[in-house]
């Protein structure tokens, strides 16, 4: 079983987005996920409850993770997918240290990047592999991204940070997705904003496959030393 954390510091970076979107992409009766929400301002839960399908389990605690991840673990859960508050709190931490990985979402902007180091401190400290994921990002124009995905990539490398080599764009999509209770491939299955979400799973499937020794190849992480 492999459990995949949405942390950082800053509300509004898009933990809950991405967990909402990536597990309505992976999840299906052959590789079942779980969805624990202990942000308590609850919006994993508010999109779990707009969905109104009991074939996508969802766990909401402030406490206890540990637990609930070691019970996943025992009833075939293969994933595990943890919404986290923008804070440093005990479930937080509880949460990294069960993690198979950490997925950081940062925006491009001053005060994310600014918000990533303490997540990623932590991390570190943890010796939990861990990666940014660029998100809300302005659109690519002629396949090139814009100056400030580039800049930010730049500010994040000088601090030795492994940032994912994609990009999630700041769509109309991912939002009316969620206003429906569905996952961006359930929206539109050929738009980009599920594009995007695809191409995010394969790299964190790549780098949970790396972790675990069995593909040496790119990966999306590095493992924190």
């Amino acid at each position: 079983m492999n459990v995949v954390v949405f942390a950082s510091r800053k509300g509004g970076s898009g933990k809950s987005t991405l967990a909402a979107h990536l597990a309505a992409h992976v999840h299906r009766p052959s590789r079942p996920c779980l969805l624990i929400d202990s942000d308590p301002q609850g919006s994993l839960t508010l999109w779990h409850k707009l969905r109104n399908a009991e074939d996508l389990p969802l766990r909401t605690t402030q406490r206890g993770i540990p637990d609930i991840v070691k019970a996943a673990k025992n009833d075939g859960i293969d994933w595990v997918l943890i919404d986290t508050p923008p804070n440093m709190s005990a479930c937080v931490t509880d949460a990294m240290r069960a993690a198979t990985i950490v997925v950081v979402p940062c925006r491009p902007g001053i005060f994310d990047l600014d918000a990533v180091r303490e997540t990623v401190s932590f991390a570190r400290q943890s010796r939990r592999p861990y990666a940014v994921v660029i998100n809300g990002a302005p659109p690519r124009r002629q396949d090139v991204e814009s100056p400030m995905v580039t800049q930010a990539r730049e500010s994040l490398g000088k601090l030795n940070i492994p940032v994912w080599g994609g990009q999630i764009t700041q769509r109309a999509n991912f939002s009316l997705a969620l206003g429906d209770g569905e996952g961006a491939k359930e929206y539109d299955a050929e738009s980009q904003a599920a594009a995007e979400i695809a191409r995010l799973w394969a790299a964190i499937e790549r780098s949970v496959k790396a972790i675990h020794g069995v593909h040496e190849g790119a990966a999306m992480h590095r493992i924190a030393a």
